[in-house]
């Protein structure tokens, strides 16, 4: 079992900066690569960000591709994610998800994703 927990969510104006992070514990968290999700209201969950367990491997959504950047620190059991020019449209509920198998063709799927956290609201106003 690995367990996550986010924090670092918030209220941020349009133009801001937040940085999520995912404390993971539980199985060996250096095994596992890690994903960011998130749902907005009335939408579906979508893919924002993964990270291979070395950090080797790094996708993004292209929605967010050049604003956010995802790192991890396999020594503090965490993985970050740094979200810079923030706009009202990525107001949702972030997730991080663990997996221990991250390929080009299955980073984006959540079914790919075995542990979940319960997610942190971010809100960003225009």
């Amino acid at each position: 079992q690995v367990q996550l927990v986010e924090s670092g969510g918030g209220l941020v104006q349009a133009g801001g900066s937040l940085r999520l992070s995912c404390a993971a514990s539980g199985r060996i968290f250096s095994s596992y690569a890690m994903g960011w999700f998130r749902q907005a209201p009335g939408k579906e969950r979508e893919f924002v960000a993964a990270i291979s367990w070395s950090g080797g491997n790094i996708y993004y959504a292209d929605s967010v591709k050049g604003r956010f950047t995802i790192s991890r620190n396999n020594a503090k059991n965490t993985v970050y994610l740094q979200m810079n020019s923030l706009k009202p449209e990525d107001t949702a509920v972030y997730y991080c998800a663990a997996t221990r198998y991250l390929s080009g063709s299955n980073y984006y799927r959540e079914t790919n994703y075995n542990y979940w956290g319960q997610g942190t609201q971010v809100t960003v106003s225009s």
